[in-house]
């Protein structure tokens, strides 16, 4: 492991099973879903779908012949299709994620890499804080002959 540059894809792995193993995934899920349904962008979100599947429900003759499965699948994919779902989920992640970033989730998983990349070595007291992230979608791979720090690689894993 210590051969490894900061950024490679073994050295991450490593680091990621290890957050993993620590239930740290696990924890945020959690975290993030105990706020879920509270927030406005779920609620709209919840609403839009609702009232698009009554819509296209109100369409249709109910009939003991009237093939659930077919009008269920077909529905999934008009939802699918409409494009609700990602602004919709994109709102919440801003909502409920996005606050949680710097303050919540990147202090544990620093510490938890720090743990990894040097056990025993970790104090009790927690390091000066770092500045918060710029949070870009495609910075969790980095171009090949750029300088990551290990870090920052892990960390945008939950982004």
């Amino acid at each position: 492991m210590a051969g490894l540059p900061p950024g490679d894809p073994q050295l991450v792995s490593m680091i990621v099973n290890h957050l993993k193993t620590q239930g740290l995934f696990d924890q945020f899920r959690r975290d993030c879903l105990a706020d879920v349904d509270t927030k406005p962008a779920y609620l709209n979100l919840k609403q839009r779908v609702d009232n698009f599947v009554s819509n296209h429900l109100s369409n249709h003759t109910w009939s003991p012949h009237l093939n659930k499965n077919q009008l269920r699948n077909n529905i999934r994919q008009l939802v699918l299709q409409s494009g609700m779902l990602e602004q919709g989920v994109d709102r919440i992640v801003a909502q409920v994620v996005d606050p949680k970033i710097n303050h919540i989730f990147r202090p544990q998983v620093e510490r938890v890499v720090r743990e990894f990349l040097s056990p025993g070595s970790c104090s009790e007291e927690p390091p000066a804080p770092l500045p918060p992230m710029e949070i870009k979608p495609d910075s969790s791979i980095p171009e090949p002959g750029t300088q990551h720090s290990l870090l920052s690689v892990a960390t945008s894993m939950f982004i």
